[in-house]
């Protein structure tokens, strides 16, 4: 979901829905100009009025709802991924893009949707962003037989929908959650990996009953009717203010240039069990309903994770939960993935990884949307694995793609180590 993954540099500026450190004073990088002065103040009086509950709680629903379908369907690519394969629609590397490019476009389009959401409100542009989903979905079931036209609707009409979807729940907790931040965002992001669980069994259930086409359109219209009501829960508390379209002097910060760079090599091994996986349980000589009980339970455990690390950046810090994710998530692809020639080790794989890889979300919310991590990601893996033999060749030819990603995600471990270091000296604390 994904994916996707780096802080725009207007959303850092303006208030982020994730601070470096949640116990520590906010430090600014950003020049003392007159603009950027009277937006910190305006940030710094939000968050003393901040409610910490009450009405909060309502939005937070309507987030959660929403990213049951944005998150949840996103993970879920992998079992219309092997449904299409198997049909005969195209390789695993050429649809895994088709996924991943929904995903990029919450970095493609992450500044113009920052202005939109500044300019519209978050309720409109919620609205907006859950009627593309369902108009996306219900578009590919006239086109899941046309390679090219699955890539317009479920990689961008789709796509703009869970850009617009996935910036307003990246940032709108915030308004309404200081304290309890962390918790605030984990429930959030949880709903995804609920909504991916129960997804995968129904998505599995409908191709196997109503096909391919039809499941598309199921989707959309569930998704519509839904996620409409809750979108319209989604009211923001404060207007946003208005900043400039992008504040290049915070690259001039060391921390948030190894934050900008964790985000961006991070994402590009997070889409690949998800995509992946009913390819793999297939080489093991499983079905299409063991591929999605696996799809399940690595949902499961992503919810279970984000629930998990957004508790722990509320108690332990963020930057500490986001050292142990992205360990985890490393340990899990090179040494147990490997290895998982049958279902036991598999499952012990997918719960890990799946719990490491939402704790990311959930603890950087505002920084999975990278220029290039959640496009190339998931379809470098696709060609690897093409490579190696392709997705018939049996599970020895999954080890140069797990490989891949494992690596990605132990170079996103070594850098947040540099980030913890700087801040530390920075507000002379361990963080």
């Amino acid at each position: 979901m994904a994916y996707t993954s780096t802080t725009t540099a207007v959303e850092w500026q303006t208030g982020p829905a994730i601070e470096l450190e949640s116990r520590a004073p906010k430090v600014s990088v950003i020049a003392p100009t007159s603009d950027v002065d009277a937006i910190m103040q305006a940030s710094a009086q939000a968050d003393a009025e901040v409610p910490d509950g009450g009405t909060g709680w309502v939005v937070i629903t309507g987030c959660a709802v929403m990213t049951w379908w944005m998150i949840g369907t996103s993970y879920c690519w992998g079992v219309f991924q092997a449904a299409l394969v198997k049909d005969g629609l195209a390789s695993a590397s050429t649809l895994a893009f088709v996924g991943s490019l929904a995903t990029a476009c919450i970095s493609f389009l992450g500044i113009p949707n920052a202005q939109l959401i500044r300019k519209l409100g978050t309720q409109t542009s919620a609205l907006m962003g859950v009627f593309c989903l369902g108009l996306g979905s219900i578009l590919s079931g006239f086109s899941c037989h046309n390679i090219a036209g699955l890539f317009i609707t479920q990689g961008v009409v789709f796509g703009v929908g869970i850009s617009l979807c996935f910036m307003v729940v990246s940032t709108i907790p915030a308004q309404y959650f200081k304290a309890k931040r962390g918790m605030a965002n984990g429930i959030v992001y949880a709903a995804g990996g609920l909504g991916g669980t129960a997804l995968s069994f129904l998505i599995n259930t409908l191709l196997n009953s109503v096909g391919t086409a039809w499941t598309f359109r199921i989707m959309g219209f569930m998704t519509l009717a839904t996620g409409l009501p809750a979108a319209w829960l989604v009211q923001q508390r404060i207007p946003i203010p208005r900043a400039a379209f992008v504040e290049w002097r915070l690259f001039r910060d060391l921390r948030f240039c190894l934050l900008f760079a964790v985000g961006a090599i991070a994402t590009f091994p997070l889409l690949v069990p998800p995509f992946f996986l009913p390819l793999y349980v297939n080489s093991l000589g499983m079905g299409s309903t063991a591929g999605a009980g696996v799809v399940a339970a690595f949902n499961f455990s992503s919810a279970l994770g984000r629930l998990t690390c957004g508790f722990a950046s509320d108690t332990i810090g963020p930057l500490n939960t986001l050292f142990g994710s992205l360990l985890l998530s490393a340990l899990s692809m090179l040494i147990i993935w490997p290895v998982s020639t049958s279902i036991g080790p598999l499952i012990v794989f997918v719960i890990i990884n799946g719990m490491s890889n939402g704790g990311f979300f959930s603890t950087i919310p505002t920084v999975v949307g990278n220029v290039f991590g959640s496009a190339r990601g998931s379809p470098i893996a696709g060609y690897i694995l093409d490579a190696s033999g392709g997705e018939g060749a049996g599970t020895q030819a999954y080890r140069p793609a797990i490989l891949y990603a494992g690596f990605m995600a132990l170079a996103a471990t070594v850098l947040s180590v540099g980030i913890r270091v700087k801040t530390s000296a920075k507000l002379g604390k361990r963080v």
